[in-house]
């Protein structure tokens, strides 16, 4: 687990598609060889450490489903040690799972903050809420408007300068994770699979809540 707090922006020293090795300082204190970082998002094992870098590797799936595929060298990537017991928990749960990629569609500053507006799938939009929270490349952010399926997060200056959301550009995709408290109360009501949604008014009033 993780809080969506970035402690670092690292560098891409190197990645073939399954091998990457990531340069940084801050993420390598008290890690050890087993345990996780998250990558822009995304939870992963820390196969090897070395003085400056650690390695993971990166399945099929992940390449699938979030925005690694289009990883290069040199690229700038946030990093967040794993949640422990005794952290502060800053932004909110955040289990390094990516539910879907995003794509940035408008960047607009207003005095030193920016308003940053996001495309999702459809499918995913029912787990975003005004107010609610949502993990933008591993960044716990608030939602400040949501319509559809198209998603507004004010940023302060602090999270732009401190991230990689100052690399990016109308068009770039970003990992997105929603919610984890939304999936689970859909889940329990579903009485089925989280797969899809069988949340109904005929469901509702045969367990009494209509």
């Amino acid at each position: 687990m993780f809080t969506g707090i970035i402690e670092e922006v690292g560098n891409i020293k190197y990645f073939d598609g399954t091998n990457i090795e990531i340069e940084c300082t801050e993420v390598l204190k008290s890690t050890n060889v087993g345990e996780s970082i998250a990558i822009n998002g995304v939870c992963e094992t820390v196969t090897e450490l070395h003085s400056n870098t650690f390695c993971a590797k990166i399945s099929p799936e992940t390449l699938a489903v979030t925005t690694f595929k289009n990883f290069k060298k040199n690229d700038k990537v946030n990093l967040e040690r794993a949640l422990t017991l005794n952290s502060r928990l800053g932004g909110h749960l955040v289990t390094g799972h990516i539910d879907c990629r995003g794509k940035l569609t408008k960047i607009e500053q207003t005095g030193d903050f920016y308003n940053l507006e996001f495309e999702i799938p459809e499918k995913h939009s029912k787990y975003i809420i005004y107010k609610g929270s949502i993990t933008i490349n591993g960044i716990s952010l608030t939602v400040a408007e949501v319509e559809n399926n198209s998603v507004r997060i004010a940023v302060i200056p602090h999270t732009y300068r401190n991230t990689n959301l100052k690399d990016l550009k109308t068009g770039d995709e970003v990992n997105i994770e929603t919610d984890i408290i939304g999936k689970y109360v859909e889940k329990i009501l579903s009485a089925g699979n989280n797969k899809e949604n069988r949340i109904s008014m005929e469901f509702l009033a045969e367990n009494g809540f209509v």
